[in-house]
């Protein structure tokens, strides 16, 4: 219970937080750069990049910025956000919000405890179940910033989750990620990925 009012108050704090009306129309012309590894569409081919189709624009907004100015660490995006402004960024997110994520398989060998995971949590050790930010459906919480993962690539999301784990990635809503991954096992992280990459709405 401690932790899903963390993540609601968290939140609540997201959505006070303002940024730019993005245009999806501008914003198909200023991703094309980024087609290369996300997919003409967002939808990515390569598992190791981040699928952006159906993100929410809060969290990819954020994201882009924070990457733009250095406090998220992604090698493969260095310089590419260089120049670009705030509106940039926001057009951009909101092409990709508006587009269809491609749902991938759930490794059936880790179903059953994936799915424990993410919509009961493991109680024993004091992990909150996944749904609390991001949704039954996997859709996240938009207007909250909390991303969408029902769909995204298993390898992605482990790489996340072991980088929150290992408190390399600092950026957003990092400590709250941080506690949670920290009480995870590699057998509990695959598994969960390998769930929410078969997860749709």
């Amino acid at each position: 219970m401690k932790k899903l009012i963390v993540c609601m108050m968290v939140g609540l704090g997201w959505m006070s937080f303002a940024y730019a009306a993005g245009d999806a129309a501008s914003g198909q012309g200023k991703v094309a750069v980024c087609s290369g590894c996300h997919g003409a569409d967002g939808n990515s081919m390569i598992p190791s990049f981040p699928k952006l189709a159906g993100q929410g624009e809060v969290y990819l907004v954020n994201q882009l910025k924070d990457i733009r100015d250095g406090a998220r660490n992604v090698p493969q995006m260095m310089g590419i956000l260089t120049g670009r402004t705030d509106q940039d960024l926001a057009d951009m997110a909101a092409f990709y919000s508006t587009q269809k994520v491609t749902v991938g398989a759930t490794n059936p060998d880790l179903l059953d405890l994936g799915r424990q995971i993410y919509r009961a949590g493991i109680a024993e050790k004091g992990v909150a179940a996944c749904t609390a930010c991001h949704s039954p459906t996997g859709a996240g919480n938009a207007q909250a910033g909390f991303p969408a993962v029902g769909g995204q690539h298993a390898d992605y999301l482990i790489s996340q989750l072991k980088a929150y784990r290992t408190e390399t990635r600092t950026n957003g809503q990092a400590k709250l990620m941080q506690q949670v991954a920290a009480l995870l096992s590699d057998k509990e992280i695959e598994a969960v990925a390998s769930y929410m990459q078969g997860l749709s709405e």
